[in-house]
This record gives structure tokens, C-alpha cells and sequence, in this order.
């Protein structure tokens, strides 16, 4: 899947709340008090209450919610797996995949 597919699912007004979700994401990331995974329940759940405090309590705002946070995610997941894969990070180097 193609990372425009994934972003034009998002409806522009809540760019911004997947945008905050990505950085909280990578603020809890640094905090030792939070659990690696912990951390894509509290983005969720930020996500979506935003979304249904800009666009009301339907499906439809849950859904972006869940798009947003799921987007933060992805996003985040791809630098990280593009970073090993040219060699920035300290991962794997026994030829054993990633």
C-alpha cells in the first residue's frame, strides 16, 4: 500500500490530529514511564477523542480517529524500517534479515 493511499483516506481537517499523533507517539516513545505498548493505545485513543471533538460522536469520526492514529503509527513504523534498511540504526548485522 502506498503511503498517499493511506494519507488521502484522511480528511484534511484532522491532518492536523494525525500530525499531534505522530508526535505524541514519539514524546511517549522517549518517556521510560510508558511501555512500548502501551503507546499505540494512548495515541488511539488521543486520536480519537479528537476526532469526535472536531467532527461529532458519528462512525464516521471514529473511523478518522482510528485513520489518524493508524497513519501516526505507519508513518513512524517506515522511517524506522527505512533507517535499518540503509544502515542508520543499530540493528541486526549477522545477514539475518531485519
Amino acid at each position: 500500500m502506498d503511503w498517499t493511499t493511506v494519507m488521502n483516506l484522511i480528511e484534511p481537517k484532522l491532518m492536523t490530529v494525525a500530525a499531534a499523533c505522530w508526535v505524541l507517539g514519539s514524546m511517549l516513545k522517549q518517556t521510560p514511564m510508558a511501555p512500548d505498548w502501551s503507546i499505540v493505545y494512548i495515541v488511539s485513543a488521543f486520536a480519537l477523542t479528537c476526532s469526535v471533538w472536531t467532527a461529532g460522536l458519528t462512525p464516521e469520526s471514529l473511523l478518522q480517529g482510528m485513520l489518524c492514529a493508524a497513519a501516526a503509527v505507519y508513518g513512524n513504523r517506515l522511517l524506522k524500517q527505512g533507517k535499518k534498511v540503509n544502515g542508520e540504526s543499530g540493528g541486526r548485522h549477522d545477514g539475518k534479515g531485519l
